[in-house]
C-alpha cells in the first residue's frame, strides 16, 4: 500500500511513497513535485457520471490528477486547496463523508461516491449541498480543512455538538442532525439567539465513530483575507 506521511506543521504537504505498480488521485493541481518514476495523467476518475455528480453537486474538480509508479518506485509532494491541516484516514471497515472541497488525495482503492442528504442538511449544515460525497473501498484518504485540525472520537450516549462551519470529515456510521448553537422558545427565538450570539447552525453527532474537524471558519477566513488585500487610494 502506499505510504501517506503529513510533513510540516504550518500549511504541510501530503508526502506520498509509492512502489512500483502503485496508483493514487489527487484534486486537480494538487501535486507539487514527483519523481520521474512517477506518471501523471488527468482523467474522470469513476466515469463521466461520477465526475459529473462530484463537480456540480460537490464543487469537486471534473478532472482528477492520477498518478502511478510506472517505471519503478518513487516519491510525490501533493498540497491541498485549503491552506490548512491534513488528515490521514484509514478506508475499510470504516468509511467517511467528506464536506465540500475537503478532498486531498485517496489510494485507487478507495471511491469517491455522491450520496444524497436531508433537506435540513442541505439548506443550513453546509456539508455539501442536497449531495454529499461520501469515500468507500479499502485504503488510505487525506482530507484537509482550513487551520489546524482535529479528530474528536463519538461514543454511545455521549454525542456531542460541532459549528457546522468547521466540520471536516465523519464517519458514515454516525447519526447527525441540525440545529441551532443556542437555546431559546420556539424556533424564532432560537433563530434570533443564534444571530446575535455569533454562533449560526450546528452539527449533533452520535453513536460511535471520528470526526475530523478544523480551527477555522471557511466565512471568517475569507473575511480575514480582504482584511490583508490593498484597497485603491
Amino acid at each position: 500500500m502506499a505510504e501517506f506521511t503529513v510533513t510540516g506543521e504550518v500549511d504541510p504537504l501530503l508526502h506520498v511513497s509509492l512502489k512500483q505498480g502503485e496508483k493514487i488521485y489527487c484534486e486537480s493541481d494538487a501535486m507539487v513535485m514527483m519523481e520521474q518514476t512517477l506518471e501523471l495523467k488527468g482523467k474522470m476518475t469513476g466515469g463521466l457520471g461520477s465526475a459529473l455528480m462530484r463537480r456540480f453537486a460537490n464543487g469537486e474538480s471534473f478532472f482528477q490528477e492520477h498518478i502511478e509508479a510506472v517505471h519503478g518506485d518513487g516519491d510525490c509532494l501533493l498540497s491541498p486547496n485549503k491552506p490548512g491541516a491534513i488528515q490521514v484516514l484509514d478506508i475499510g471497515i470504516d468509511s467517511y463523508k467528506i464536506t465540500d472541497g475537503a478532498f486531498v488525495a485517496a489510494e485507487s482503492g478507495v471511491a469517491l461516491n455522491v450520496r444524497s442528504q436531508g433537506v435540513g442538511s442541505a439548506l443550513f449544515g453546509q456539508t455539501g449541498g442536497f449531495f454529499i460525497c461520501e469515500a468507500t473501498g479499502r485504503g488510505k484518504l487525506a482530507v484537509a480543512g482550513l487551520g489546524s485540525s482535529f479528530i474528536l472520537d463519538v461514543e454511545p450516549g455521549k454525542p456531542i455538538v460541532i459549528d457546522n462551519a468547521h466540520v471536516v470529515a465523519w464517519d458514515s456510521r454516525l447519526q447527525h442532525e441540525i440545529s441551532v448553537a443556542t437555546k431559546s422558545s420556539g424556533f424564532f427565538g432560537q433563530l434570533v439567539n443564534s444571530a446575535t450570539s455569533g454562533e449560526g447552525f450546528v452539527l449533533k453527532f452520535s453513536g460511535k465513530g471520528k470526526v475530523v474537524i478544523c480551527s477555522r471558519n471557511p466565512d471568517s477566513f475569507a473575511s480575514w483575507l480582504m482584511k490583508l488585500m490593498p484597497t485603491n487610494g
